[in-house]
């Protein structure tokens, strides 16, 4: 069988890990009862405006507030804003829907409840540059943690520390209100702490840990920031601080989750799925040689599974960028590389983000088989080249095989499915 005959059934499994995600679903089971005060809504991410429209309908009280999405992302709702802003480079509408989120806490007493809706996203969203820096040196950061290969929890380490709303200090501002964080976690090992690098929820990271991770990628930082690094000046607020005493956090839709939905769906269609793990993180081009590693021994000798079967995977890849221009994001990369390990297979897959969007074009990932390298080179191009190039977007798209089903209003990181016949 051909990839065109298998994408059905791979898309319905990522429709079912989406839907496993569901804002509306996934609220309803944790909502705590209204106070005595005011309820003040607030949120980043790509999946926030989703988010608070999903709140709006089952609070049962007057609520206000505002979140901030990317640019296009936005969904109508009746009384909390849902301001937009650019990812994965900050913007000035990231700076200013800042400001509308201290605002938003500002005033609060303790009989005032606060409700984060935090998702994946969130990070680029929320620039707060430090006393001394500017937003092009926030944006500069951005680009350097993103080019250096270094997972999401090292990015994120670094980022509390040049920051004025990220470890913890939004809810900071909000004391002495109550504060719960509603987190979609997108990261591997859903730590809430590191989910758009939690603006509500504090960390234990500190400056030294920061700084040896930057050695450690060897992560070529402009001067400013270093500067600031090397001060003591603007670290991040201790979990064990009195302030976040009365607080909590609760982690209501995950990888986990949305894969065991994926695998059920598999199920019910007779198909026996298999999930590797939630929480893979690594170069995607180095992970996507490992999973074809693993899908031919399948194929060809009947282990570690027996055919047929889908094997499901999550978690967040890295590509550390050699050669700049190209225009694949993680799962095209991962995709293209996993391509080159089953040529001449019968086996198909799929690989995407669950927010809708793949790096900086519009679409989520994109479909391989075992024909897959060749009709690249049969479409003119060299897919080794491509692949060297950073551009998985190129190759993919010269064969129509992108996949591209728009914002989903949530995320919950990497999908990949690999159907083995």
């Amino acid at each position: 069988m051909s990839i065109k005959d298998d994408k059905p059934f791979l898309i319905d499994l990522f429709e079912a890990a989406v839907a496993a995600a569901d804002p509306k679903r996934a609220l309803a089971c944790v909502l705590p009862k209204p106070p005595r005060g005011r309820t003040i809504v607030i949120g980043a991410g790509k999946g926030a405006a989703q988010m608070a429209a999903a709140f709006e309908d089952l609070w049962p009280t007057k609520v206000e507030g505002v979140v901030v999405t990317r640019y296009g992302y936005a969904a109508p709702t009746r009384s909390i804003r849902v301001l937009e802003a650019s990812h994965p480079v900050p913007d000035a509408a990231g700076m200013e829907a800042t400001a509308a989120l201290f605002a938003a806490v500002s005033n609060l007493g303790p009989d005032d409840l606060v409700i984060a809706l935090i998702c994946g996203g969130g990070s680029a969203l929320l620039p707060a540059p430090p006393d001394g820096m500017t937003l092009a040196d926030e944006a500069a950061l951005n680009e350097c943690l993103l080019a250096s290969g270094a997972p999401i929890s090292v990015m994120n380490a670094i980022r509390k520390q040049v920051s004025e709303i990220k470890g913890g200090r939004l809810a900071a501002a909000a004391h002495p209100a109550r504060v719960i964080s509603l987190v979609v976690s997108d990261v591997p090992g859903d730590d809430p702490a590191q989910v758009a690098s939690g603006p509500t929820v504090p960390d234990t990271v500190t400056r030294t840990d920061a700084l040896n991770h930057i050695a450690a990628y060897g992560i070529a930082l402009p001067e400013t920031i270093r500067h600031h690094l090397a001060s003591d000046l603007g670290q991040p607020p201790h979990p064990s601080e009195e302030t976040f005493a009365k607080n909590e956090v609760f982690v209501i839709a995950s990888a986990s989750l949305s894969l065991e939905a994926a695998a059920r769906a598999a199920k019910a269609a007779g198909i026996t799925p298999v999930i590797l793990s939630d929480a893979i993180e690594g170069e995607a081009r180095d992970v996507g040689q490992v999973h074809a590693a693993i899908a031919r021994e399948v194929r060809q000798r009947n282990r570690p599974f027996s055919p047929p079967v889908v094997i499901l995977s999550g978690g967040e890849t890295t590509v550390t960028i050699r050669n700049a221009g190209g225009r694949g994001g993680r799962n095209t990369e991962f995709l293209l590389a996993f391509a080159r390990g089953i040529e001449g297979q019968n086996i198909s897959a799929l690989a995407a983000d669950t927010d809708g969007i793949d790096g900086s074009e519009d679409n989520a990932g994109a479909f391989a088989d075992g024909s897959t390298w060749s009709r690249i080179r049969q479409a003119g191009k060299d897919p080794a080249a491509i692949l060297s190039a950073h551009d998985a977007w190129g190759a993919f798209d010269a064969i129509d095989d992108l996949f591209a089903p728009g914002p989903t209003g949530t995320n919950v990181n990497d999908f990949r499915a690999i159907l083995i016949r």
